[in-house]
């Protein structure tokens, strides 16, 4: 097992220990928050360095695509292990491809030849219909749809019960 510590302590970032804690992953889960004192954070996100010690993995927890993307590259050059993190309730098709700083929420479907680049955001009850991609950062909120062969431009964000048609997004 190895440690997460986790940059954002708000209500995504409490989601995402949340999520992680239930995979039985990881003995100790930490944040870094710039902005709270909450007894769980062990100091700001620019420390993150001296938490490295190559059996502690780095997760953005940021709502905001273009903050969380930006950490993630930073994170990714500093060479950082970066993990995926999906909720044991969710199916993700084993012909999908889901790359990591990636998290997947509880009752999601990512079906057949998916493929989910890093830094996405799959929110509950989300289905993710064959054949898609989503590009880097992309948000798929609570109970959205995106129908068969979409591709999800980067950091694009599908609002709660939106419906993707097929073939929408090429």
């Amino acid at each position: 097992m190895e440690n997460l510590i986790i940059l954002g302590a708000g209500g995504y970032g409490r989601t995402v220990a949340d999520v992680a804690a239930q995979t039985g992953e990881y003995s100790k889960i930490l944040f870094l928050d710039d902005n709270s004192a909450a007894p769980d954070v062990a100091g700001k996100c620019e420390e993150f360095e001296r938490f490295r010690d190559g059996q502690t993995a780095f997760y953005p927890a940021f709502g905001n695509n273009e903050s969380r993307m930006m950490w993630l590259y930073h994170l990714r050059e500093a060479g950082c292990a970066i993990p995926t993190i999906i909720h044991p309730t969710a199916y993700v098709s084993p012909t999908a491809q889901v790359e990591p700083g990636t998290v997947i929420l509880p009752h999601v479907i990512v079906n057949t030849s998916c493929v989910v680049k890093a830094g996405c955001i799959v929110n509950c009850g989300a289905i993710v219909d064959h054949g898609c991609v989503l590009e880097e950062g992309v948000h798929i909120c609570v109970g959205a749809i995106v129908k068969a062969d979409n591709r999800i431009p980067g950091k694009m964000k599908v609002e709660a019960g939106v419906v993707i048609e097929r073939n929408t997004y090429q």
